[in-house]
């Protein structure tokens, strides 16, 4: 499957963002996407996961409460609704994709988990 990341951008503490990540392919459903990111000098942390259906969903504790993914998979497309930014949350942002028919997702959270990537998208918070 073939990613592309969008919804980057410049935002103030406290806003909001939404990215995008569209998958090519006709068995989206199949997978268990998750968002990555990683800051400058710093290495690639997991986001967040979302299971094959969108009914199970798992967090890292830094954007618990604040990150919503979601997926539509009549569009092959995952989101990261992204509410009340911080500066600490910049940085360029990845989805991934993992063949996984019919599962949450739950366990996937290491970027060796995930075998397909997108190019990212930068977020930028400012103070």
């Amino acid at each position: 499957v073939q990613l592309q990341a969008s919804g980057g951008g410049l935002v103030q503490a406290g806003g909001s963002l939404r990215l995008s990540c569209a998958a090519s392919g006709r068995t989206f459903s199949s997978y268990v996407m998750g968002w990555f990111r990683q800051a400058p000098g710093k290495e690639r942390e997991f986001v967040a996961s979302i299971g094959w259906n969108g009914y199970s969903t798992y967090y890292a504790d830094s954007v618990k409460g604040r990150f919503t993914i979601s997926r539509d998979n009549a569009k092959n497309t995952v989101y990261l609704q992204m509410n009340s930014l911080k500066p600490e949350d910049t940085a360029v942002y990845y989805c991934a994709a993992r063949f996984s028919p019919y599962s949450t997702g739950i366990q996937y959270t290491g970027s060796s988990d995930f075998s397909s990537w997108g190019q990212g998208t930068l977020v930028t918070v400012s103070s």
